[in-house]
């Protein structure tokens, strides 16, 4: 017969296995909470302690500043101030030469997570900076690199540019394998089919796209140029939403490493690493998207498009208001302010008018 003492080890045994068990129990909760509510900072920390030095490791590969140029330095603050950055969309294939067949001029809001992009049709017939002659605008980038895209460009909006990014198509396109593909609002299957163009069609409605369909999706241009324009802006869209997602932070030197060539910036790397985790520590980015159109024209039998000179203005008003430090959020002027105003004239003119009509019944009634 067992001893009442030896019944009491016993109980003491297992209530001291149970009491462990709801403390493991505990433990594992409070970690998982935190985890999740701490998610961005413990990524952050995971960042710095096991990629960071991978990171600017590869980054150095594609810093490339641009010549007669000194590089900006890197300033860490509290606060990361506006700056604006020349995205440069480079298609080449096999031996022909680069062409910049994407032009944005983004704004960078880093301490509210907002983005402007102002698109720039590679067919804008404009200046050429360094070449006293007008032409297309994506021309800038054959004739003369970055350097020369980046001159036209700024002489173009107004505005100055701080950075270039210029990146190639085929980087992308192993990018986005790498990421398991991309979110991409297609309605309608597009078919490249006339007969001078590389034949391709890219189904619709599909939940996520290869890197090879995406590409073609930015290169497809037969319906027009500023359709195609805005795609660019769609797949950039696309491809930030998929990265900042959390569970990608991990494969971020693979996609550098990926990029290789085919990726270039004046930016320093301990820039983008400072900038990439500011992000991520932020709300998701809020990018707004702006391209400015035109009208097309022949000139010696080479198509262009007369920039849309409203347009042009209004897009020089956003960037300079965008790029203010002093501009608050709520004073951020958005693409589609132009509309809205005219839609409130609009009204306002409608009210107004009614009102004058029955003031002018009631006095022919009288």
């Amino acid at each position: 017969m067992m001893k009442r003492s030896d019944k009491r080890v016993k109980e003491k045994r297992r209530l001291g296995r149970k009491q462990k068990w709801l403390i493991a129990l505990a433990v594992v909760v409070v970690l998982g909470a935190g985890a999740y509510l701490f998610r961005k900072p413990l990524a952050v920390m995971a960042f710095d302690l096991f990629l960071s030095g991978q990171v600017e490791e590869k980054l150095e590969r594609s810093y490339a500043p641009l010549e007669g140029e000194t590089p900006k330095p890197v300033v860490k603050e509290q606060k990361m101030e506006p700056f604006s950055a020349l995205l440069l969309g480079v298609d080449q294939r096999g031996n022909e030469p680069a062409r910049s067949d994407t032009m944005i001029y983004a704004v960078v809001r880093p301490e509210e997570s907002r983005v402007l992009l102002v698109s720039i049709p590679r067919d804008t017939y404009t200046e050429i900076v360094g070449r006293d002659k007008e032409d297309k605008i994506n021309h800038a980038y054959a004739f003369g690199g970055a350097k020369m895209a980046k001159d036209t460009v700024e002489h173009f909006l107004g505005n100055p540019i701080d950075y270039y990014a210029a990146i190639n198509f085929e980087g992308l396109r192993q990018v986005v394998d790498e990421l398991g593909g991309v979110e991409l609002p297609i309605t309608k299957d597009i078919v490249n089919k006339q007969k001078d163009h590389e034949k391709f069609t890219i189904k619709a409605n599909k939940p996520l796209y290869n890197g090879q369909e995406a590409l073609n999706f930015v290169r497809y241009r037969e319906d027009s140029d500023f359709n195609r324009t805005r795609r660019h802006q769609v797949f950039l869209n696309a491809i930030a939403n998929r990265v900042m997602k959390l569970d990608q932070v991990s494969k971020v030197p693979d996609l550098l490493n990926l990029m290789g060539d085919n990726f270039k910036t004046d930016m320093m790397p301990s820039h983008i690493i400072d900038l990439s985790k500011k992000i991520l520590l932020g709300d998701a980015p809020s990018i707004q998207g702006f391209t400015i159109m035109g009208e097309g024209f022949r000139k010696n039998g080479v198509y262009y498009d007369a920039v849309n000179e409203e347009d042009l203005e209004f897009a020089k008003e956003m960037i300079q208001n965008w790029n203010d430090p002093e501009t608050a959020p709520e004073q951020l002027i958005m693409p589609d302010a132009r509309e809205k105003a005219k839609d409130a004239a609009a009204d306002s003119t409608k009210t107004s008018g009614g009102k004058n009509s029955e003031s002018g019944n009631k006095k022919t009634n009288e």
